[in-house]
């Protein structure tokens, strides 16, 4: 059994997520986490719930979802973790947040470790797959828990939409096969935790989802 808190952070409106087990050995995937108020938040929590930090795992590394890498590691002393094909993404984070007109983007730290396609991470006790899901960035992953049919999805599907393929490396026949390949393969009842917006379900999106009907 694990427990999720989701933060909404930054201009972006980025979802952060903490997973943490009962005994209280905790993950932070894609911390968005900008302004010192953001910061601040997330620690409170941490230390409210008597957490302790051991994973910093990024779902892809767009600007949005390393916004706090720096601030993570150097916190909590974990180096992030993405998939190897996600590097250049990171390689562009500093010059996305200049074309965005973001000031003060920390450069984050580069991993500690590439996870790859169908490993299996453990978080004491707790299974999570790893699906790659490319498209909406070239080492999009996902996090599955098979047990409690729960994914943590990043930016490739949403409620009723997808993630956007305008970004570079991005392609819209590529995340459509993800979609379509690895996450609806999934049962109708796995939640989606996705990178922006509320949650929603496989059996909703397929559904409802407009790109994907």
């Amino acid at each position: 059994m694990f427990h999720i808190k989701k933060f909404v952070f930054s201009p972006f409106q980025e979802n952060t997520y903490i997973l943490y087990s009962e005994s209280g050995k905790a993950w932070i995937i894609d911390p968005g986490c900008y302004d010192l108020e953001e910061k601040k938040s997330l620690t409170d929590f941490i230390k409210k719930e008597d957490l302790s930090v051991t994973r910093l795992l990024n779902t892809h590394c767009h600007l949005d979802h390393v916004f706090g890498n720096k601030f993570v590691s150097e916190t909590y002393g974990v180096l992030p973790e993405y998939h190897k094909l996600d590097e250049p993404t990171m390689d562009i984070a500093s010059v996305s947040a200049k074309m965005y007109g973001v000031s003060g983007f920390e450069d984050s730290p580069r991993a500690k470790n590439h996870l790859k396609e169908n490993e299996t991470l453990d978080l004491e006790g707790n299974a999570f797959d790893i699906l790659f899901v490319p498209g909406h960035a070239p080492g999009h992953i996902a996090f599955v828990s098979h047990e409690q049919k729960i994914i943590i999805g990043g930016d490739v599907l949403f409620r009723r939409s997808i993630g956007r393929t305008d970004l570079p490396g991005g392609e819209l026949n590529t995340l459509l096969h993800s979609i379509r390949n690895q996450l609806f393969a999934l049962a109708e009842n796995f939640t989606v935790y996705s990178g922006h917006g509320e949650e929603t379900t496989i059996g909703y999106e397929k559904t409802h989802n407009p790109f994907l009907t």
